[in-house]
């Protein structure tokens, strides 16, 4: 699966407009060092949710920047996912 490509965006504003794409409302900050990558997601749609549950609603919105042989993200070194209340 190739990376999706959106004109004059950075890799961190394609990855947090994917992120907020699969999960309205949240909000969403993105920062990398080369492809490494720190996520804060904060959603109500975790509410209720398990921490690995959250974590796999991310991933599946960057699955596509993790795919193949020059997928722009490595890692993600941090990954939070926080409900607004615990922001």
């Amino acid at each position: 699966m190739n990376s999706p490509s959106w004109s004059g965006q950075s890799i961190e504003e394609q990855v947090k407009a994917s992120i907020q794409s699969s999960l309205p409302g949240a909000q969403v900050e993105v920062s990398s060092n080369g492809n490494h990558f720190d996520i804060v997601v904060i959603s109500e749609l975790f509410e209720g949710k398990g921490l690995l549950d959250k974590q796999r609603m991310v991933y599946t919105a960057i699955t596509p920047f993790m795919s193949g042989p020059n997928a722009p993200i490595h890692a993600v070194d941090r990954l939070k996912t926080l409900t607004p209340e615990r922001s």
